[in-house]
């Protein structure tokens, strides 16, 4: 019988029979199942928008987010800023002809010094912008916005509005030089070029830097609603607590110049939780807070403020705060720091020319007051300067000519619209001494509605003079045709649209220039103009359209 022959696929030796495997246990059978589930619903989770979490980007470093702020004109952290300096230290040592290292590095010591109140920053920014100018003399609109912004904050606003237009001419497209020239010609009072100069930047960009500087010059104009409407957007949308912070402050000094105590101290609050390095808020709180009667809470806020970063504007306050309660030795001692931090501040090239007369009028003598004041007014006649010589004049006894600078400094034709009950006291008490007493009583009864806590000193004796003129009589004169002033002489209750100022721009319509044919000489050339703005007459010692 033939063996069978194997096949190829066939094995020659004889396999075992094969074993069948145990089947799989209950409890391995579950595991395997849960295994699977665990999978698929893995799966459709990751599947899912926003359900996993989401992997956060690195925090940028400190130097690039004060780069940031610095570039784009907004407030940057005294962190930051230490950071981003020390960062551009490093660069220009080791390159040293880096012409745009040492512009950031001029624009953060600017920014540091606006922040600290320390003029020590100022020379060091000089010495950066003027070497970037130097190694890269032409096409440097960089450096050369950034002195402006220098020129500003020394309060030299010739020199700003010289650098800012040459950083315009440069590149008209950079919107970050256009905030100093604003604020330049505001100081030379040229309103005109600073309505101009602000259509153009609203045209450029909508930051909140901008937002924040259009409620300047809507404040200044008397657009209350305008200001406190662009500053909560300026908020809303900023970048940073710090930059937030920045415009909080500043709507809350709006709420107390109209005199809502409360408002203002929430905002100031607010302001410091985001960033309590922020002394304008400091300060602000001490300002509400004696507004309230809670004195001894204002004096701490207040110490704190100026404690470390001593500012002449807020030694003058606390100083008269002090006063007011009778405490003049203390009032004394923030006189005396005044006087020492002026001297710090001018010898970094500093104009503190105003804050000083203010100073010397009220508590050191108002003829110097009146010398120092003049001679600021010849180089840079604004508003603020206006109303102050014309309470030095005043207080010096020469109430003619006082009376012609604060008309001039409340004219809404010549850009005195803004609503500042300091400024109506002042026009009231010199009214009242040249027994004009019913432009007084009027010019007294504004203050005291605007804001009838404008100054713990003040306020008072605005009181007082205004209860010692009784109630008007028949006899009183219901204009002030002889004063100078515009044929709608300002009050308390007038509207924002009946200030004598152009109506702000509808919403979404970034205008505030002047309607066709009214367009005026701005600057030296407009000396001949005579009734343009107040600055119609720098160089002169008297206000534009006073008639001397």
């Amino acid at each position: 019988m033939e063996k069978p022959t194997p096949s190829p696929a066939t094995s020659l030796t004889a396999e075992p029979p094969r074993r069948r495997r145990p089947p799989l246990g209950p409890l391995l059978r579950l595991l395997v199942a849960l295994l699977v589930a665990a999978g698929v619903l893995g799966a459709v989770w990751l599947a899912l928008p926003g359900e996993r979490p989401a992997s956060r980007a690195p925090a940028p470093a400190p130097g690039a987010v004060a780069l940031t702020a610095v570039t784009d004109g907004a407030p940057a952290a005294l962190g930051d800023l230490a950071a981003l300096i020390g960062e551009r230290e490093r660069r220009v040592r080791l390159r040293p002809r880096d012409a745009e290292a040492w512009a950031v590095l001029g624009a953060a010591y600017v920014e540091r010094g606006r922040r600290t109140a320390d003029p020590a920053n100022y020379p060091m920014a000089d010495d950066a912008l003027r070497t970037s100018l130097r190694l890269r003399p032409e096409r440097n609109a960089q450096a050369l916005a950034g002195l402006a912004a220098l020129a500003d904050e020394r309060r030299d606003f010739r020199a700003a509005r010289s650098y800012g237009e040459a950083a315009l001419k440069l590149d008209p497209h950079r919107w970050t030089a256009y905030p100093p020239l604003i604020d330049a010609c505001t100081g030379l009072g040229d309103y005109k070029a600073t309505g101009r100069a602000l259509d153009k930047l609203l045209k450029l960009h909508h930051a909140p830097a901008v937002k924040a500087r259009a409620a300047g010059v809507y404040w200044d104009r008397g657009w209350r609603e305008d200001a406190a409407a662009q500053l909560s957007d300026a908020a809303a949308a900023a970048a940073t607590p710090v930059e937030r912070a920045a415009y909080v402050e500043r709507a809350g000094r709006i709420a107390f110049d109209r005199g809502d105590r409360e408002d203002a101290l929430r905002h100031f609050d607010a302001a410091l939780r985001l960033d309590p390095d922020q002394r304008e808020a400091l300060a602000g709180r001490g300002r509400a807070l004696a507004a309230l009667g809670r004195t001894e809470e204002a004096l701490r806020a207040y110490r704190q403020a100026v404690d470390g970063r001593p500012s002449p504007r807020y030694l003058l306050e606390l100083g008269e705060l002090y006063q007011s309660l009778g405490r003049d030795e203390e009032a004394a001692a923030q006189y005396a720091r005044l006087r020492d931090r002026v001297r710090r501040e001018t010898a970094a090239g500093v104009d503190d020319e105003l804050v000083l007369g203010r100073f010397e009028a009220d508590h050191a003598g108002a003829e110097p007051a009146v010398r120092r004041l003049r001679a600021e007014w010849r180089r840079q006649p604004g508003i603020p300067v206006a109303d102050a010589l014309g309470w030095a004049l005043h207080r010096a006894g020469q109430d003619e000519e006082a009376l012609k600078f604060a008309t001039a400094a409340m004219d809404s034709t010549k850009g005195g619209g803004v609503r500042d009950a300091l400024y109506a006291f002042h026009r009231g008490v010199i009214e009242q001494s040249l027994d004009r007493t019913g432009a007084a009583r009027r010019h007294l009864e504004e203050a005291l509605r605007t804001n009838p806590y404008f100054s713990p000193l003040w306020a008072p004796q605005a009181q007082a003079a205004l209860d010692a003129l009784g109630e008007p009589s028949v006899e009183d004169v219901p204009a002030d045709a002889d004063t100078g002033s515009s044929a709608g002489a300002a009050t308390g209750a007038e509207a924002d649209a009946g200030t004598g100022t152009q109506a702000p721009p509808a919403a979404g319509a970034p205008g505030t220039q002047a309607p066709a044919g009214a367009e005026a000489q701005t600057g030296p050339a407009a000396a001949a103009g005579g009734d343009v703005t107040v600055a119609a007459t720098a160089g002169s010692d008297t206000p534009a359209g006073s008639g001397a």
